[in-house]
Order: structure tokens, then sequence, then C-alpha cells
């Protein structure tokens, strides 16, 4: 029995680690299309089902992808009804496990990791390495099936195992509590029907009792995203919420119909094993058609049950969720909407800067000061995050661009520092009641706008990627190089003819200084899309 307890043990773990390599390979390679799979869920209900089926197939764990969407919803970049699609296309996108373990790959699996072991260890090219990888992943998947499978052989003469097996023919409810208890404690779904496929192959298990623990299966992966929600905001804890209503109604349902399901699904082959596999497509394909047109009503149910508002601290990450590196792809994209918020952030001090100075309003002086250390709380928790990604499996184009984005968010960091120092500008200007020229207004005007079109279309070059702004920032901050040095020459002018004071003149050169290093940070902003600079060094190649 223990021989038998550890083989299980042994090809159970060598099960899940096979599918974590296949599902980091097809990660890394997937990059950017998990990016665009992303951006699709802005549209609407039944291409998130879409999209969490496709995302799912890719990262090979519908648990992961419920995960994720906790972690997307409680940074408000999902609402529930974008959620319930996604949840709902991640119960399809989990069914390829089992019909590829269906298929009883055992003769091939040497050929698969002998393949996969020579790309790994004799080519250089990156894809060819992903593939290496994806191919060993998938023989591991395989050889731990094959080991579960011979390790439970002997339950044939147990009288208690056949005992058990009439016990969840006799009574389904049972069954599903074992397929609920099981995949709580493993934590995988797909491990789950595995071990059921495994006991199929060797003629162990039934249909008939093989359902109710695939049923079961069903509402113990909710398990993972209801412990994901521990802690999060209100509209989190509904989505992982609404997990679970999804998958317990499906499961009354189909329990409700077990007789008829059982002779549906036995005619769509003999084997036993291959059974499980339709039957868990099945399952989750009618369950969506089922519920997807009462998916409103769910949301109604579990904004009931889970009562209650959301409330956003500033000084918090609003865009970024430790649950999101299950999926660092999508981690990476949500890591620029962080930092795209601080630059704004420090975009808006840059001209409260200004507009302090020019109007003397002492509130805005406040508010800058207040945004100055939302910014530096920022800088820290993104930058804590950055490292938390770079120790996750993500491509090399993914990981220059985070050893990158640490430099982008040093360089927001310092505009703030450069808004800072207008706003003492400020308060000195108004404490010494130092007044500027109407022809040094106008030029802190001009130079201003200039500055501020460089940050804003070096943040849009991050946020969009697009190689054309990097030359549009380059334009406004050589623009700015010329005011600065203009208007330099010009205001010592007015010294010296006696138009402008002295104290107002070191004033107006610190500001205008100031400024100019703004545009210089947005220009080292913007170097992150620029054709032709290493994302991780920022050297020109």
């Amino acid at each position: 029995m223990l021989r038998m307890i550890v083989g299980l043990l042994a090809g159970l773990a060598i099960f899940l680690y096979g599918m974590k390599i296949m599902s980091d390979a097809l990660q890394r390679s997937a990059g950017g299309r998990m990016k665009r799979l992303l951006e699709i869920l802005t549209t609407n209900r039944f291409l998130a089902v879409m999209v969490g089926a496709a995302i799912t197939a890719i990262i090979q764990s519908s648990s992961a992808t419920t995960v994720m969407v906790v972690g997307l919803v409680n940074a408000g970049i999902m609402n529930l009804t974008q959620s319930i699609g996604v949840i709902m296309g991640a119960n399809i996108g989990t069914t390829m496990t089992a019909q590829l373990i269906a298929f009883k790959f055992n003769d091939i699996i040497p050929y698969t990791l002998i393949i996969g072991a020579a790309l790994m260890l004799f080519t250089s090219k990156k894809s060819y390495k992903l593939l290496g990888e994806f191919f060993i992943g998938f023989g591991l998947l395989f050889s731990g099936m094959h080991e579960m499978s011979a390790a439970m052989k002997p339950l044939k003469d147990l009288q208690g195992f056949t005992d058990l097996m009439v016990n969840l023919q006799q009574n389904p409810m049972l069954g599903v509590l074992v397929g609920l208890g099981l995949t709580a404690i493993i934590q995988s779904s797909s491990a789950t029907i595995g071990i059921l496929q495994a006991l199929a192959f060797q003629g162990l298990i039934p249909i008939e009792a093989a359902l109710p623990i695939l049923f079961g299966e069903n509402i113990g992966t909710c398990v993972t995203a209801l412990l994901a929600s521990i802690g999060t905001t209100v509209t989190a804890k509904r989505a992982a919420v609404m997990h679970l209503t999804f998958n317990l109604v499906g499961t009354i349902i189909f329990l409700i119909l077990l007789k008829p399901i059982i002779t549906l699904v036995g005619m769509t082959a003999t084997d036993v094993a291959r059974q499980i596999a339709n039957a868990h497509t099945f399952f989750n394909i009618a369950n969506v058609i089922i519920q997807f047109p009462f998916a409103l009503m769910i949301i109604k149910f579990v904004t009931k049950v889970v009562p209650g508002e959301d409330k956003h601290d500033e000084f918090e990450l609003q865009y970024l969720d430790s649950r999101l590196l299950e999926t660092p792809t999508v981690a990476v994209v949500q890591i620029v909407k962080e930092i795209i918020r601080m630059g704004e952030i420090a975009r808006s001090n840059v001209k409260d800067g200004v507009d302090a100075i020019i109007t003397f309003n002492d509130m805005l002086i406040d508010k800058i000061y207040s945004n100055e250390k939302i910014i530096n709380e920022l800088e820290k928790k993104i930058g804590e995050y950055l490292v938390s990604v770079a120790n996750t499996a993500i491509s090399e184009d993914q990981r220059y661009k985070v050893s990158a984005l640490f430099n982008t968010i040093h360089d927001i960091e310092r505009i703030g520092d450069h808004a800072e120092n207008l706003a003492e500008i400020a308060q000195y200007k108004m404490d010494n009641k130092i007044v500027f020229s109407d022809f040094a207004i106008d030029e802190l005007k001009l130079i201003t706008e200039k500055v501020d079109s460089a940050l804003s279309n070096a943040l849009e070059a991050l946020k969009t990627e697009k190689p054309g702004l990097v030359e549009l920032v380059d334009d406004y901050e050589n623009t700015v190089d010329d005011l600065r040095e203009q208007f330099k020459a010009s205001h010592i002018k007015r010294l010296n003819e006696g138009d402008c004071n002295i104290s107002a003149g070191v004033l107006f050169l610190d500001l205008i200084t100031n400024l100019e290093r703004v545009s210089d940070h947005s220009v080292n902003i913007a170097d992150i899309v620029r054709p032709g600079v290493t994302k991780m060094t920022g050297l020109v190649v």
C-alpha cells in the first residue's frame, strides 16, 4: 500500500511539474498574444468567454485564470460583466488537458523528451528553446500519467476499493464530495481529471462513478479563487463567489440529468478515459451555453450575497495585484498602466507648480507636496513588483522591458522632484512678494507647454509602444533646449536693462532649468520604445 501511495504521489508530482513547464513555455512564447487578448476584454461578454478559453488553453490551468481574474478585478481593470465571461471561458479552456491525456501518448514519451532536450541543449534560437521546453513538459506530463496509472494497478485486488466504486455509482453526492475535496487539496482540476483517467486506463473506475467526481472537481477548483480573494476589494470577492455560483449551478443541473448524460457520453467512445475527457468537455461547454444568457442575473445575485462598496487608496497600487504574478505576461502589461498613472501624477504636479508660480495659489503647493508623497510610495511599490515579475518565467524581451521600467520609474520620480522644486520656488516667490514681468510669464507659459507636450507624448509612447512618438518627444525636447537658451539670454538682457530685479531673475533661471530637466527625463521615458536601443541597458546598438 505504501509503495502504491508513493508511486501515485510521485506520478502526480511529475504530472504537475510537466504541466507547469508546458505552461511557462506557452506563456513566454505567447506574451504578445496574451496582451492582445487582455485588450479584447474591454469589448463584450461573448468575446470575454473566447479570451478566457484561449488564456486557459495557454496557461493550462483554470485555477490560474480565475486567480488572474480576481487580481484584475481587484486592480479595477476588469468589471464583473467582463469577468464572468472569462470565468466561463476558463472552464472550457481547461478541458484541453483531459482531451490530450485521453490520446495515450505513452509510446512517444521518450521521443518527446529526447527532442525537447536536443532543442534546449543544441539550439540557440529562442523560439526553438521554448519549443524544447514545451516538448519536455509534454513528455513529463504523460510520464506522470503513466506512473500514476501503474501505481494504482494493485487497487484491482482491494475489496475496499471495489466497494467504494459501487458506493460512488449508487450515491452520486458522495462522488461530488470526493471530487470537491480532492481538487481543493491538490489545487488543480487538471490533476484530478488526470487521476480519474489514470484509474480508467487500468479499468478501475466506470463512467457512472467518474462523472459525479468530475462534477465535484468543478466545484473544488473554485477554492483557489476563493482563497485568492481574501483581503481583496468587494468586487474581487464577488468575482470569486461568481465562479463558485456558476460551477455550483452547473453541477446541480447535471446531477439532475445524470442518467441521460451517462448514456450520451457512453455513445461518444468505448474507452472510459476518453469518455471522461468528453464528459468534461461536454459539461463545461453546455454549462456555458445554459448559463450565459443569465450572466447578469448571476452578477445581481453575487452583488446581494457580497454587499458593500470599494474604496481606493491613492498610495496603493491600482493596476497591480500579487495574484497577477501567476500570469507574468499580463502582469507586465499592468505594470505599464501603473507607471503611466504615476507619470500622470508627476505631470500634473509640474503643471500645478508653474500655475502656483504664476497665480500665487498656495493650495496648489499643498497639492504638489501631497502628490509627491504618492509618487515616492508608488516608485517603491512598483519597484518591488518589478523585482517579483523579474523572478518569474517571462520571455527575454519582457525581461529587458522589466529592467528598463526600473529606469522609467526613477525618471518619473525625478520629474516629481523637479515639480517639488517648482513648488518651493512658488512658495519663496509668494513669501518674498516677487513678481515676474509679463515677458517672463509669457516665456514661462510657452516653455511649460512644450515640456508638457514632451512628457505627455513620452507617456503615450510607453502606453502604445509607437516608435513614431519618440521622434515627437525628441523634437519637443530640442525645442525646450532652444527656448531655455533663448529665454536665458533675453532674461539676462532684461536684467542688464533694469527691466527685471535680481531676485526674480535668479528664480526664473532656476525655474526654466527645472523644466528643461523634466523634458530630459521625458526622453528617457520614451527611450523604452526607441528603435535600435536595447531595453535593458538603454545603449544604442
